[in-house]
């Protein structure tokens, strides 16, 4: 996925557990490890603007964009476009 959540680095910069931290914010902690290990779909402004009202910092020290690799965006092309995968040899 091209964007890497960095929640976990924050967590350690201040010395705050997953638990603390779920509990400061108002969501599960469940729900804050989907989010930290970056299997989240999306998130809401509020949960976010919360995280980084809770770690002090901006939006951008919890999230970043990562450039695909291109042979994985191709074959996602091929496929938006129609395409079949097709094995390699």
């Amino acid at each position: 996925m091209p964007i890497a959540v960095d929640i976990d680095v924050m967590l350690a910069r201040r010395k705050m557990s997953v638990g603390e931290l779920a509990d400061r914010v108002g969501i599960t902690p469940a729900n804050l490890a989907v989010l930290k290990n970056g299997r989240a779909k999306a998130v809401r402004f509020a949960t976010l603007a919360a995280l980084c009202e809770v770690l002090e910092c901006q939006p951008g020290d919890l999230l970043r964009w990562e450039a695909e690799d291109t042979a994985d965006a191709d074959v996602a092309d091929d496929v938006a476009e129609g395409g079949q995968l097709r094995p390699t040899r």
